[in-house]
């Protein structure tokens, strides 16, 4: 298999495309990613046969082409951003109206005032204001992050020294944790529920302590946050919406 490749399944008289990415590395298990996106990725161990993966893809066939359609049922129910007064965006898993005041004397800004998003732009264009709001989401995730971080840290008892936390806009991922330990989280997560962002920046802290997804990564995770799954659900189910523009 080559590094990276790719598979069809059929289900439902559907097919799907998986795409196959070999990593190496101590630890590393065979996993499927179902995506917001609507992209599978299967990243398989080193060394792996065909009929080992073939065995897995065939299991997982129906799980995946269901997590398929709860991203598509999402997608249905999601519409373009005109970024204008009246519509919704979401801040800590609520909606908040958005209310845009054009002034163009005035400084630009963007603020919560009783539950709505006040924006006041000096160009009424839709991309000013989408800009300006994703400064404020940036802004607003990193307090947020930073204060869950030191929150939940002593939970972790493997954690003796806090990791360092940036931010990057990620199509596909709510976070990750780089080999030297810095844990990297998507702005956008922060308009999510808080339960929601404590499982991922818990998630991404048992990989400090185990770098892969094998037992005792979930055993890890099992044990500061008993409920992981339902947190991790709720979020795979409001993904496309988190990540709308």
């Amino acid at each position: 298999m080559s590094e990276t490749d790719k598979r069809i399944l059929t289900y439902g008289g559907e097919q799907i495309g998986v795409d196959l990415v070999t990593r190496t590395g101590r630890g590393t298990t065979l996993r499927i990613k179902v995506h917001p996106d609507l992209s599978v990725e299967a990243v398989v161990p080193e060394g792996t046969t065909d009929a080992d993966l073939d065995k897995v893809l065939r299991l997982r066939t129906r799980w995946i082409w269901q997590k398929l359609r709860d991203f598509k049922a999402v997608q249905e129910h999601a519409t373009p951003r005109d970024y204008v007064s009246g519509e919704s965006h979401f801040y800590l898993g609520r909606r908040h109206l958005l209310k845009v005041h054009h002034q163009p004397d005035t400084p630009e800004t963007v603020r919560m005032l009783r539950g709505r998003l006040e924006v006041s732009v000096q160009d009424r264009s839709a991309l000013r204001i989408q800009k300006l709001l994703e400064l404020w989401y940036v802004t607003r995730a990193q307090d947020v992050f930073r204060h869950r971080l030191s929150a939940l840290l002593p939970t972790t008892l493997w954690v003796r020294t806090s990791p360092a936390l940036k931010l990057q806009m990620m199509q596909t991922q709510w976070g990750n944790c780089s080999p030297g330990g810095t844990i990297t989280l998507n702005p956008h997560l922060v308009k999510a529920p808080r339960d929601c962002i404590d499982y991922v920046i818990l998630h991404e802290l048992c990989h400090l302590k185990e770098h892969n997804h094998g037992p005792a990564f979930w055993g890890h995770l099992e044990r500061v946050m008993p409920d992981w799954e339902r947190h991790k659900a709720r979020l795979d189910g409001m993904a496309e919406m988190m990540l709308q523009k």
